[in-house]
């Protein structure tokens, strides 16, 4: 069976796949014929995922290491997870995250090994750059790498972290319109846990207002208007991540494919696939705000008008 990616930046605006899971009908149709490695930013969707059995769910910064051939992957199932929460989250909205924690333990048969709380607050903000790129700052990201060795030593081999976020998603977003503006911190904070401590993680913001809106809101992004907690897509994702490995089972050498968004072409799996003559897609019916497209490398790539256009099993 072949292996492929299916990769939509986070925080850059993309129109299928820059709001909540709104990219994954097109990578679960394309892992019914291959095993599909995504980053959360593809099936994540709040309180429901469209993570299926044959994909490989795999944070930013250990992806871009993976396509440097630097780490690999060994599939894995059932994995132990650990859940950070931080310190700035108030009581009632840690509540509601601890019963989603039994509600996916219930439902799903998912091992949570525990819950760690931060010595302190992990001070999240984020913005939209000059650019239109959604980035953001963490003030104090050695409190959750101190949270993520005490749930290690509790057998964790996975990490969701739950950051209290200010109460912005803006208009624009629900609308469908622009960039996720926490898409970008939200990269900082599971690329510091991934750099660390080499184990799949993935984060969830936490906000204080958790009522839910009863306006209509784009269809891309109401999976994130429906419910007070981000935190189960990222449980049932992580359950069954690949572990992460300087020698695995799989490497870059045997991936067969990538898939991007047509004006997203720039970075690290991109470039290292066209070093390495990996065939790369590039989907024109996906528009960022960016504009680098294949003409930048000598039309490297092979151009799709739409994700089903791509034939690959």
């Amino acid at each position: 069976m072949k292996i492929g990616a299916f990769i939509v930046p986070t925080g850059i605006g993309a129109s299928i796949g820059g709001f909540a899971g709104d990219a994954s009908t097109y990578a679960r149709k394309l892992a019914e014929k291959c095993r599909l490695i995504v980053n959360p930013n593809v099936v994540n969707a709040a309180c429901f995922s469209g993570i299926s059995d044959n994909m490989l769910y795999v944070e930013g910064y250990s992806l871009d290491e993976f396509f440097k051939g630097k780490i690999e992957l060994i599939p894995s199932s059932k994995n132990k997870i650990g859940v950070i929460f931080d310190k700035a989250i108030k009581d009632s909205v840690l509540n509601v995250h601890i019963n989603t924690i039994n509600a996916v333990k219930t439902v799903y048969g998912i091992n949570i090994v525990g819950y760690e709380i931060t010595q302190e607050e992990v001070g999240v903000e984020f913005f939209i750059d000059d650019s239109g790129v959604s980035m953001g700052n963490v003030a104090n990201l050695s409190t959750l790498g101190e949270a993520a060795k005490a749930l290690i030593k509790k057998g964790a081999e996975a990490i969701a972290i739950v950051c209290r976020f200010p109460d912005e998603q803006g208009e624009d977003y629900a609308q469908g319109v622009g960039v996720d503006p926490v898409g970008g911190v939200e990269a900082i904070i599971s690329h510091y846990i991934s750099r660390e401590f080499l184990i799949p993680c993935a984060h969830a913001p936490a906000f204080d207002d958790i009522t839910i809106p009863t306006e209509i809101v784009d269809k891309r992004c109401a999976a994130e208007y429906i419910t007070p907690t981000f935190l189960p897509c990222i449980l049932l994702g992580l359950n069954n991540a690949p572990k992460l490995s300087p020698k695995g089972e799989i490497s870059i050498n045997n991936l067969d494919f990538l898939v991007v968004p047509y004006n997203a072409v720039g970075g690290i799996p991109v470039l290292e696939c066209i070093k390495r003559n990996i065939k790369v897609y590039a989907v024109k019916e996906n528009e960022t705000i960016l504009n680098v497209t294949p003409m930048n490398f000598a039309n490297r790539c092979v151009i799709m008008e739409e994700y089903n256009d791509i034939k690959e099993s």
